[in-house]
């Protein structure tokens, strides 16, 4: 099994959460519907990447999100990730009104820092920027999001049992693209344009 770090402790996710369409912005980008309901699919802890790759199959598409681990059925601490889609396996599927679950919770398919406890950081105030090659690409936080953390974890309670160290990834802003292989990632999460996370990644 699979681990993430916060701070030097390691933790086992029993599974991913990924909020689908948490972004306005994004879901315009993509040419989808503002959903009625929080939408939630799951990748599986095999699905944790040690590298950055940029092809699986087909070229991957990026998406930067805020990510909590659980603990105690509570985020404990954030962290940045990737969420990698084969998005034009995800289009055909979409298109035939199947699950995207072939798409997104594949091998290699959540990328992830380390994460920071969440003592003394204010939730409600965390942004998730991405720059690639120098440029940046996403800049977003819980304060566009539709479904607020506190939402979320509520949703989330609402209909499976959280495990400690499990993942929630909370949606994407826009700004998604495809990963070219030597693209140079650096990924950001920050508190009032303090950052608490950055992390750098070269894709392969």
């Amino acid at each position: 099994m699979k681990t993430v770090l916060v701070d030097n402790e390691q933790y086992t996710p029993s599974k991913i959460l990924c909020v689908g369409r948490n972004y306005v912005e994004h879901i315009e980008e993509l040419g989808n519907e503002v959903p009625e309901n929080m939408v939630v699919f799951n990748k599986p802890n095999s699905s944790i990447a040690a590298e950055l790759f940029s092809y699986i199959d087909e070229p991957l598409h990026y998406e930067a999100e805020i990510c909590f681990l659980v603990k105690n059925q509570r985020f404990y601490g954030v962290g940045f990730g990737l969420d990698l889609t084969k998005r034009a396996l995800q289009s055909q599927l979409k298109s035939k009104g199947l699950p995207w679950e072939r798409a997104k919770a594949f091998h290699h398919s959540a990328k992830f820092s380390r994460f920071v406890p969440l003592n003394g950081i204010d939730i409600n105030e965390l942004e998730v920027e991405l720059f690639i090659n120098s440029m940046r690409m996403q800049l977003g936080g819980t304060q566009q999001m539709i479904y607020k953390p506190d939402v979320i974890l509520a949703e989330l309670l609402s209909y499976t049992d959280l495990e400690d160290g499990d993942v929630v990834m909370t949606g994407t802003p826009k700004g998604v693209g495809e990963i070219m292989a030597g693209d140079r990632f650096l990924g950001r999460i920050k508190q009032a344009d303090v950052t608490l996370i950055e992390v750098e990644w070269v894709a392969i």
